[in-house]
């Protein structure tokens, strides 16, 4: 059986199965495998975790473990407290008109980011100017339909991860401020601290950066230096705001001071740190990587809320849950009647009814005819029964997120 254990009940004889860690980037220790001794425990403790899971009928077990089970139930009902509330965001357009508008300052954002990780590696400052006007227009595009962005941000290449990454942090950032009442101006700053959360990554080795393999300690310590490497590169960058430092500075900071550069703790990160912390690590792990399977969007939501306190703000992880729904564009869900559709658009009224893509029939086991289906509306009786795994039916969410 698999079990969530608490770091202080570890033992000799214990079967790792999940670090529980996925939040850390570029993390390629091992998940799993027997703790043969009291240092490799040591320093599981020391990596800033509160609890693992193992696996009981290959190793120990201990009374302070609890079913894997229960604590996904316990995080379903959070979860599904959570989408009882009112969504924040509405739209003002429909999808089909402002996803044209989307793609065109989507595709516009990838290179900007790219451009200015190539101009920083050969020396050159950065030009705010082109930021900027892109976070305008993509403020403008969230406040007409941000489902058209975050429909974009779901349809990804591994292999592209850190421009695709910074664009849809910015997206995030973007709602998430929009729907917490933020001013444009601090929305705006917060975009372009999001845009270029990580360029300080291009002082980062080659070497490490594209490690295949598992990271040594030192290595990792260079890794994570990327966060102030971020911080140092836009204080000498000329016009750019304050919170447009902060929120590039403290994205990896944590509520417990476990994060870094600085090892923050509770109100010493702040807001917009918190904020850009939580969007971090949603779109790091529902993101595939080269050596990471992303989760779906709603795994990847019980685990902020499984992480909150001690890494994560509590408060603000509702917020951000409640923003982007609880079916986050991009979720493959089953219908009552054995369809899977993919959530297309968010609902203004009710989280719990978006609008989805259906494309497959579970009962039947085939493809069926595309039709997209809006759960409110007065004639629709389907209903979610819950969100699924795309791999589990062989589904690419990517032919049915664009159409």
């Amino acid at each position: 059986m698999i079990k969530r254990v608490p770091v202080t009940a570890l033992e000799v004889g214990m079967y790792i199965t999940d670090l529980n860690n996925d939040w850390i980037p570029h993390n390629t220790r091992n998940r799993r495998g027997f703790l043969r001794n009291e240092t490799t425990i040591a320093k599981i403790r020391q990596m800033g975790v509160d609890f693992v899971y193992i696996d009981t009928n290959k190793g120990k077990d201990t009374q302070d473990s609890e079913p894997a089970r229960e604590v996904d139930a316990r995080n379903a009902a959070l979860l599904d407290d959570v989408g009882a509330l009112k969504p924040l965001p509405k739209r003002v357009r429909p999808l089909a008109d402002e996803m044209v508008i989307a793609q065109q300052i989507h595709g516009e954002a990838q290179n900007l980011v790219g451009n200015v990780l190539r101009d920083v590696k050969l020396g050159h400052a950065i030009n705010i100017t082109p930021f900027n006007e892109l976070a305008t227009e993509l403020q403008e595009s969230v406040f007409r339909n941000h489902n058209a962005l975050s429909c974009l941000g779901r349809i990804r290449d591994k292999d592209n991860y850190l421009m695709e990454h910074s664009v849809n942090l910015s997206v995030l950032m973007s709602l998430f401020g929009k729907a917490m009442g933020c001013s444009a101006d601090v929305q705006h700053q917060t975009i372009i601290g999001a845009l270029l959360h990580d360029i300080g990554k291009i002082l980062t080795p080659e070497e490490i950066l594209h490690k295949p393999g598992r990271l040594s300690a030192a290595e990792f310590e260079e890794m994570k230096a990327h966060a102030r490497h971020s911080r140092d590169i836009l204080l000498a960058t000329e016009g750019i705001g304050e919170l447009t430092i902060l929120t590039a500075a403290q994205h990896h900071e944590k509520m417990d001071g476990t994060g870094y550069p600085e090892g923050l703790r509770g109100d010493e990160i702040s807001v917009y740190g918190r904020m850009v912390a939580i969007s971090d690590v949603y779109d790091a792990i529902t993101a595939d990587r080269v050596y990471h399977k992303g989760m779906t969007p709603t795994q990847g939501l019980k685990k902020l809320l499984e992480w909150s306190g001690p890494h994560l703000d509590s408060a603000l992880v509702q917020q951000f849950i409640r923003c982007i729904g609880l079916y986050p564009v991009g979720s493959l869900v089953l219908l009552e009647s054995g369809r899977l559709g993919v959530v297309v658009e968010s609902n203004d009224d009710d989280q719990r009814l978006p609008v989805v893509r259906v494309m497959y029939h579970t009962k039947f086991r085939m493809p069926i005819t595309v039709e997209t289906l809006d759960l409110a509306s007065p004639g629709c009786q389907d209903r979610i029964v819950r969100a699924v795994d795309p791999e589990d039916y062989q589904i690419n969410l990517k032919k049915f997120l664009a159409l």
